[in-house]
C-alpha cells in the first residue's frame, strides 16, 4: 500500500517527500481533531468508581466477606504525635526546609 502511494506522488523525490509529509500531517490532524474526540466517550477510561469500603475483595466489610484475616499492626511510635489526617510535609510548596545545611 505504501509503495502504491509512493509511486502515485508527483514531482520526483522532492515532491514525494513533501507529499508524504503532507499526507502524514493531514492524517494526524484527521485523527487528532475528528476521530479521537468522536471515540473518547466510547472508551472506558473515565469509568472510575470509588467505594467507601476501599473496594478490595476479601477485606472485611467488603461484600459481606469477613473471612479475611486482618494482621495485627502496631503503630509506629514516631507517628504517634501526628493526627490521623495530618501530612508530615507541606502541600503548599515544593521547597523543602533547609534542615542541617551548615
Amino acid at each position: 500500500m505504501y509503495s502504491w502511494i509512493w509511486r502515485r506522488l508527483p514531482f520526483g523525490l522532492p515532491g514525494r517527500l513533501i507529499g508524504s509529509l503532507l499526507l502524514v500531517t493531514a492524517l494526524s490532524a484527521l485523527l487528532w481533531f475528528v476521530v479521537f474526540p468522536w471515540a473518547e466517550p466510547l472508551l472506558p477510561f473515565d469509568d472510575v468508581q470509588v467505594t467507601q469500603e476501599g473496594g478490595v475483595p476479601g477485606e472485611p466489610g467488603v461484600g459481606g466477606d469477613d473471612s479475611a484475616v486482618v494482621p495485627d499492626v502496631t503503630p509506629d511510635p514516631r507517628e504517634s504525635d501526628l493526627d490521623e489526617h495530618d501530612i508530615p510535609y507541606s502541600t503548599e510548596s515544593n521547597n523543602p526546609h533547609p534542615e542541617g545545611t551548615r
